[in-house]
């Protein structure tokens, strides 16, 4: 499902290196439009670009919600799974986002997502959120009538991925965008967007990752795309993160829209993020 596609890229390869070729991927993965820019010696940047469907392919096995049988998607129909180590992974990390976002990032929302697509009771389907029903010792067991989605995360994981894939051949040119953008080397330039606003600004990155959430960017029953589960309602129009991992910045923007400043510094703080851009309704710009 498409969804905050809002970093477009200015400048890629302007610092790459004297001896290196210069190429691009281009895909789709998890919903997401994919580009991959690489630089390197011709044989090894051929050979990177073509192992890149395949390693999408193992996150789209895992974690799509599209497949039938993705292992979210039999975990969602028979309400427990005896997860691969990609998998715990991703538990893992959207427990901690869980917890650093004070409950506000919340993969059980799904229910909650499918009812107001399709205009069913939305009431019943917000009963059933609650991130603590779900069980994680050993196989996962979901509570009765529960569903979970990854669509705050996974595309921040399948960055991780083929960046740390990249890094381990070798590679220290590099920038990865499936969804949410993270670089090896740099520096490279971005634009910051927002859906009212349009352009704000760039950002550059040498390093580590940047994501954005925009819950205007899709209406989703009568309301924002980025669900509240305890009904809150966005607070910024746009919010940018940066941080050392693509999976973390991905998941603490999707719960940021719905922070105050205060909470955004602290969050800032304890979860050792690099930088926080938030896009107010009326276009001002607040930069922590």
């Amino acid at each position: 499902m498409k969804r905050r596609r809002f970093l477009t890229l200015a400048a890629a390869f302007a610092c790459a290196p004297s001896f290196a070729v210069a190429q691009t991927w281009r895909g789709r993965a998890l919903g997401a439009e994919v580009s991959v820019a690489l630089s390197g010696p011709r044989p090894d940047v051929d050979a990177a670009l073509a192992a890149i469907p395949g390693w999408l392919e193992e996150v789209e096995a895992e974690f799509s919600l599209y497949r039938p049988n993705s292992a979210l998607s039999r975990l969602n129909a028979a309400g427990h799974l005896d997860p691969s180590s990609a998998f715990a992974a991703l538990m893992t990390e959207a427990d901690t986002a869980h917890r650093l976002s004070g409950g506000l990032f919340d993969p059980t929302v799904q229910p909650l997502w499918r009812a107001l697509a399709e205009g069913h009771d939305a009431q019943s389907a917000r009963s059933l959120i609650g991130w603590d029903k779900v069980r994680r010792a050993g196989a996962i067991r979901l509570g009765p009538g529960q569903a979970l989605t990854f669509n705050g995360i996974a595309q921040g994981f399948a960055t991780d991925l083929v960046t740390d894939r990249l890094a381990a051949r070798g590679f220290t040119h590099a920038l990865i965008d499936i969804g949410e953008t993270r670089a090896l080397g740099g520096p490279f330039r971005l634009g910051l967007e927002d859906p009212v606003q349009g352009f704000l600004g760039q950002r550059t990155l040498t390093g580590g990752a940047i994501a954005t959430s925009s819950p205007g960017a899709m209406a989703l029953g009568g309301g924002a795309h980025i669900l509240g589960p305890r009904k809150e309602r966005p607070v910024w129009s746009t919010v940018s993160i940066e941080a050392d991992r693509a999976v973390r910045a991905d998941a603490l923007s999707t719960a940021a829209v719905f922070m105050d400043q205060h909470a955004l510094g602290r969050l800032k703080t304890e979860a050792g993020l690099s930088r926080i851009t938030c896009v107010a309704e009326d276009g001002r710009l607040l930069t922590l």
